[in-house]
């Protein structure tokens, strides 16, 4: 059966965009052997007999690799959390001027993150600066939404990056290929702030603290109004849940007003917003909260950016 010895490890990632690329605008994540300003390299500790090769992380975490993925963990989580517990923004050592003010936007698959990045980007974009990430496993599919769609002036503002693993992955774990990206923004373009956009995921991910400054969670009506109170990190522990597809409620027969019973329990009394964000709806609230987190972190100061006098 051949050697005993792990497969290969690739080495550290971080995604990163280029001015021209040769079949878009829009950058995109690998790695490179060389990356030496990545989070710490993670280290191979063996290969299981049926492919599963194991890692461990800077802080002594067990993770695992298989079928092509990045090193990732389905660690079990002993509760969702509560709202009022949830950690908040990194102060100490936090500097705006390297890595912009970071809007982390998960959920679910198909709940409409993309649509509310695209939403957000036109309806903030004549008044503040405002740079865009998305992710996506495989492919940049969802940053080519937003350039088609002419969510920013520039293309290049819109930055894809293909995390090649389990979405969790790269908002949680292993978070260089989105660092990378935002570091590269801020320094080219001195944002306001960065929406950034994680891969569809279960209830049980959310964006770590070292990552997104402010959390917004979207799930949708059409997973029935059971959603908000089977709970999870996102639904309990993101800074603004967002309730999308409002308008499907009847179609799907959910129930808005469970919904918001539920969400409001689960999130002992945090902050939800009920939207249909293809049509604006709850767009400029939830607009209004991130606003309100950018000012309480950077006092509202714009940073100097190219052009500026």
């Amino acid at each position: 059966m051949g050697s005993d010895a792990p497969p290969p490890v690739p080495p550290a990632g971080h995604g990163h965009g280029h001015d021209a690329a040769a079949s878009s605008d829009i950058g995109h994540g690998h790695s490179h052997a060389n990356a030496v300003n990545a989070t710490p390299l993670i280290t191979p500790t063996g290969v299981s007999k049926d492919g599963v090769v194991y890692f461990t992380s800077p802080d002594g975490r067990t993770l695992h690799g298989h079928d092509g993925l990045k090193p990732h963990s389905h660690d079990p989580i002993p509760s969702p959390g509560r709202f009022g517990n949830r950690r908040g923004r990194i102060v100490d050592g936090r500097c705006y001027s390297e890595r912009a003010f970071t809007i982390g936007i998960g959920g679910p698959v198909g709940t409409g993150k993309t649509a509310l990045m695209l939403s957000l980007c036109k309806h903030l974009r004549d008044t503040h600066r405002v740079c865009a990430i998305t992710n996506d496993i495989f492919t940049r599919e969802d940053g080519e939404y937003l350039i088609k769609h002419n969510a920013l002036d520039d293309a290049d503002k819109i930055r894809a990056v293909e995390t090649g693993g389990c979405p969790h992955a790269a908002i949680r774990e292993d978070i260089s290929c989105n660092l990378t990206e935002a570091e590269s923004l801020t320094e080219k373009y001195a944002p306001d702030f960065i929406l950034l956009e994680s891969g569809g995921d279960n209830l049980a991910a959310n964006f770590s603290r070292e990552l997104a400054d402010f959390i917004i969670y979207v799930i949708d009506v059409c997973g029935g109004d059971k959603i908000p109170r089977k709970g999870g990190p996102g639904v309990t522990q993101a800074d603004l849940l967002v309730i999308n597809k409002i308008e499907l409620a009847d179609a799907v027969g959910a129930s808005l007003e469970v919904m918001a019973r539920d969400a409001t329990a689960q999130r002992d009394g945090g902050p939800f917003v009920m939207a249909n964000v293809k049509k604006n709806e709850g767009v400029p609230e939830i607009a209004a909260h991130l606003l309100g987190a950018w000012r309480d972190a950077t006092g509202g100061k714009r940073k100097i950016g190219k052009g500026d006098a």
